[in-house]
């Protein structure tokens, strides 16, 4: 009985947890920047949901599944919406914003430092 209102309150909480990048995308969404996100990060939480989903699949545990599920499309939601946020910058050729001790190397956008380097290189 105690295993099992455990198991219950842990899956609700884990699924709390996977709806937790929501926070982070309608951020993203709001301020048109994906900047301030690491894409490395969400890949390796991403490969972590997949193994918990296999285990719990092998070991029949749905408490493990189902939670773990949810963080996983929400987390390639959070992917897709930053990756999409990135190449949308390139295209529109949005400009940095500038900071208060000049321009800052992170605030330019990958795209535009390889034409930089192509035509004053």
């Amino acid at each position: 009985m105690v295993v099992s209102v455990l198991a219950a309150t842990a899956s609700a909480w884990g699924v709390l947890m996977g709806l937790s990048p929501v926070l982070q995308i309608r951020r993203m969404l709001r301020q048109r920047s994906s900047r301030e996100v690491s894409l490395g990060y969400f890949a390796i939480l991403l490969a972590g949901f997949v193994l918990w989903i296999s285990y719990g699949i092998a070991a029949g545990n749905m408490w493990l599944v189902v939670p773990n599920s949810i963080a996983l499309l929400v987390g390639f939601t959070l992917v897709a919406v930053a990756l999409r946020l990135r190449r949308s910058l390139c295209r529109t050729g949005a400009r940095p914003r500038r900071r208060r001790r000049g321009w800052s190397r992170r605030a330019w956008p990958r795209c535009w430092t390889r034409a930089w380097r192509r035509s004053w290189g």
